[in-house]
C-alpha cells in the first residue's frame, strides 16, 4: 500500500540510509558506500541527511574516568565509589600497582617497589614535538591509546599527591613526603628536583632516575605559573608543622629537607629557638646555603671575567703551554733524516685578565615579601665578594638598616643577622649606601626591593642623582628562582624613563648583568 503525498526521493534517500547490504555495483547512488550522494538525495528531496553517530573509543572511556577521578578527589575528599572501583579495574588491567590510587603512598615508595617505574615519570608531562603530519594528526591516526591511559594513571598520582595537601596539623615525615612527590612532578616536568620550588638544587627525592633525561623545557606558558603555586603549598604546610617541637627532636629534625620556605620560617623564628633547636636550625639553613650556593657559584663562573692583559708575561707552568703554537714556531728545527723536531722554545698562553678594582654596593629590603631575594642576593654578594679585585659592600634594610658587610664572605652568618618582617624605609637605606660611592665610574648598586616604600619622592631622587653620578645602578623587583614578584607601577614606570629598567625575574638575569658590568 502506498503512503499518500510522500515524494518519491525522501522514500529513496531513506532506503539508501538504512539499507545495511552493499550492492554489487558500489557506484550506485543507492549504495552505502557512497553516503555522499545519499546525502545530496536527501537534500534534493528536502529532508536532512542522516547523522553519524560518533562512537568512544574504548581507551578514551578509561583514560577520562581516570582524570574524573582526580578531579573529584582534589575537590571533595570523600571517595566516589563508582570511580575509584572502575579505576582499580583500569589501573590493574593496563599492569600498574594499585598503590598508584592510594593518597597515602608517595611516589617515592612506588618507585622503590617497582625501580622500572622512574623512567616513566621523568618527564612525562613534557609535551612532544608537534606533528607536522596535521592530517594524520587530525585523523586520530598513529596515536598509541593505550599509552595514554597509562600516562593519565601516572599523572593523575603525581598531582593528586602534590595538589592534595590537606588540612590540620602537618608533621616532619608529611612534610618530607610532600617534597619528595613535588620533587616528581618538578621531574615529570623536565626540571631538576627543587627547581621549580626556588634554589634548582638537588635533592629531595629518591637517587632512583636522574629527571634530566632532555633539555629543560619552556614553562613560561603555563597558567598560573606553577612554581609560585607550589612554593605557596610547601609554605603553607610548614606554616601548619609544629616547627620548634620538630627541630628539638633530632630524629624528627633529620628528616626535614631544607627548602626556601622551610628557611624563611627558620630565620622569622630563630630569636624564639635555643639549645638543640637552635642548632639543627642552623644546621638546616647551612644546608641550603650551601646547595644553592654550588648552584649559582656554578653560573657566575661560567663567563670569564675581563679581557686578556697581554702586557703581563704568561706563569711558565705546564697547564699553560701553547702546544700548537710552540710547535709552529719551531718548525724551521725538523730534522728529516732523524725525523724529529728540536724545540729551542716554549710559547705559553696569557691567561692573567684586564680588571678594574670595582665596587659593589647590594642594598636589600629584608621585609616579609622579599625573603627570597634575600637568601639569593646574600649568597651571591659572598660569592662576588671572592671574585679578585671586586669590594662587595651589603645593606639590608626594613624601617632600619644593616650594613652587612663585615660578614658577606659568609653568607649564613649574614642571614642570620637578619630580621625578617616590617615595613620598609628606603631613605635610611639610602644614607648608609651613599657615601661608599667613592669612585661613580666603578661602582655598581643593586636595590633588590618591591618599592613599596613610606617616602617615595625622596628616595627615588636620591637613586636618580646616583645614576646621573655615573655609577651603575641596577634597580631589581625580585631575584627568585621562580620569577615570582610584584614591583610599585609608581617605580616601575619612573626608572623605566631613567633608563634604569626595573630588573626582575630569574637570578640568572641579574648575574648577568653584574658580570657584564665587572668584565
Amino acid at each position: 500500500m502506498t503512503e499518500p503525498n510522500r515524494p518519491t526521493g525522501t522514500t529513496t534517500a531513506r532506503t539508501n540510509a538504512e539499507n545495511t547490504q552493499t550492492p554489487e555495483n558500489p557506484e550506485s547512488p543507492e549504495s552505502p558506500e557512497n553516503p555522499a550522494t545519499a546525502g545530496d538525495t536527501a537534500s534534493a528531496a528536502g529532508a536532512p541527511a542522516p547523522a553519524a553517530t560518533a562512537v568512544a573509543h574504548p581507551e578514551d572511556n578509561r583514560r577520562q574516568v581516570l582524570y574524573w577521578r582526580l578531579l573529584a578527589r582534589l575537590f571533595d575528599p570523600e571517595e566516589q565509589p563508582a570511580l575509584e572501583s572502575s579505576s582499580l579495574a583500569v589501573v590493574k588491567d593496563i599492569g600498574l600497582p594499585p598503590a598508584l590510587l592510594d593518597p597515602k603512598s608517595s611516589v617515592d615508595s612506588i618507585v622503590q617497589r617497582h625501580p622500572e617505574l622512574a623512567e616513566e615519570f621523568d618527564r612525562l608531562m613534557v609535551p612532544e614535538p608537534d606533528n607536522d603530519d596535521t592530517a594524520t594528526a587530525a585523523a586520530g591516526k598513529g596515536r598509541d591509546r593505550a599509552a595514554e591511559v597509562r600516562r593519565a594513571a601516572l599523572v593523575s598520582k603525581v598531582l593528586l599527591n602534590v595538589f592534595s595537601a590537606g588540612s590540620g596539623a602537618v608533621t616532619a615525615e608529611q612534610l618530607a613526603r610532600w617534597q619528595s612527590d613535588a620533587g616528581w612532578l618538578e621531574r615529570a616536568l623536565g626540571c631538576r628536583p627543587g627547581g621549580l620550588r626556588g634554589g634548582g638544587r638537588p635533592g629531595g627525592v629518591s637517587p632512583t632516575g636522574t629527571g634530566m633525561g632532555g633539555p629543560t623545557p619552556d614553562l613560561s606558558t603555563l597558567v598560573p605559573a606553577i612554581g609560585p603555586e607550589l612554593g605557596a603549598i610547601e609554605a603553607d604546610l610548614v606554616k601548619r608543622m609544629r616547627l620548634r617541637e620538630v627541630l628539638a627532636d633530632p630524629a624528627l629534625a633529620a628528616r626535614l629537607t631544607p627548602s626556601m620556605s622551610l628557611i624563611e620560617q627558620l630565620l622569622r623564628d630563630k630569636n624564639n629557638l635555643s639549645g638543640l633547636a637552635l642548632a639543627n636550625a642552623k644546621s638546616l639553613i647551612r644546608r641550603f646555603v650551601d646547595e644553592v650556593a654550588e648552584v649559582l657559584r656554578t653560573q657566575v663562573e661560567k663567563t670569564t671575567v675581563g679581557a686578556l692583559d697581554r702586557s703581563v708575561p704568561p706563569k711558565r707552568v705546564y697547564r699553560n703551554l701553547d702546544l700548537d703554537r710552540t710547535i709552529w714556531k719551531n718548525l724551521t728545527n725538523w730534522d728529516p733524516e732523524e725525523e724529529r723536531l728540536y724545540v729551542d722554545r716554549l710559547y705559553y698562553r696569557h691567561t692573567a685578565r684586564k680588571t678594574t678594582p670595582q665596587r659593589l654596593i647590594v642594598v636589600v629590603d629584608q621585609s616579609g615579601s622579599m625573603v627570597d631575594s634575600m637568601v639569593n642576593c646574600t649568597i651571591l654578594a659572598s660569592i662576588f665578594a671572592g671574585l679578585p679585585k671586586v669590594d662587595v659592600h651589603l645593606i639590608a634594610y626594613d624601617t632600619q638598616a644593616l650594613d652587612l658587610t663585615p660578614w658577606v664572605h659568609d653568607p649564613f652568618e649574614t642571614l642570620l643577622r637578619t630580621n625578617l618582617g616590617g615595613g620598609t624605609d628606603g631613605t635610611v637605606a639610602m644614607a648608609l649606601a651613599q657615601p661608599k660611592i667613592a669612585e661613580p665610574r666603578n661602582t655598581v648598586v643593586v636595590w633588590i626591593s618591591d618599592f613599596y616604600e613610606w617616602q617615595t619622592e625622596p628616595l627615588f631622587e636620591s637613586m636618580a642623582a646616583i645614576h646621573r653620578s655615573g655609577a651603575k645602578f641596577i634597580p631589581v623587583g625580585s631575584v627568585t628562582s621562580s620569577g615570582r614578584g610584584s614591583v610599585n607601577p609608581w617605580f616601575r614606570e619612573r626608572f623605566k624613563d631613567l633608563g634604569a629598567p626595573v630588573l626582575s625575574g630569574h637570578i640568572r638575569k641579574l648575574v648577568h648583568e653584574l658580570k657584564t658590568f665587572l668584565t
